[in-house]
């Protein structure tokens, strides 16, 4: 029910655009924010994609929340629902167990949303203060100098 309403509420409000992908140089814009997160944050340097009403994500954020939100949870959803009825599963797929394959599709999903949780718990640590950011984890909305 929560997707749900998440999933209307960006279709019939503003949150909606910021979830919307700009393309063209998005493998320079997520390399950047990427070298930030591995060095940059480390040494102090300045984010760089600053957050603001405009930005609510960074490059990195934007693709990873598309990704897990829009294409992996569906993904999950559907799986474990074609697992509750396997009658609905094809039989077999390349020589081996629809079933089986379902079930090893949705595990790897399963992993990799868990795996995202996890980031995501690490990187709201990483504010001014240890553990600033998980206010804006939980609303949403970072808090603006």
């Amino acid at each position: 029910m929560s997707y749900l309403i998440f999933f209307i509420g960006n279709l019939r409000t503003e949150n909606g655009k910021h979830y919307l992908l700009q393309y063209k140089g998005l493998g320079k814009r997520i390399s950047k924010q990427f070298r930030y997160y591995l060095v940059g944050m480390f040494r102090k340097e300045q984010p760089p994609f600053p957050i603001n009403e405009e930005n609510k994500f960074n490059p990195l954020q934007r693709i990873s929340y598309v990704l897990i939100m829009y294409v992996g949870l569906p993904l999950l959803f559907i799986t474990g629902w074609a697992l509750l009825f396997p009658e609905f599963i094809l039989d077999k797929l390349f020589g081996l167990s629809g079933i089986f394959l379902t079930a090893i599709f949705h595990q790897v999903l399963g992993f990799l949303i868990s795996l995202f949780m996890i980031l995501h718990i690490y990187l709201s640590t990483l504010g001014k203060k240890t553990g600033s950011y998980f206010m804006a984890m939980i609303s949403g909305w970072i808090e603006l100098d």
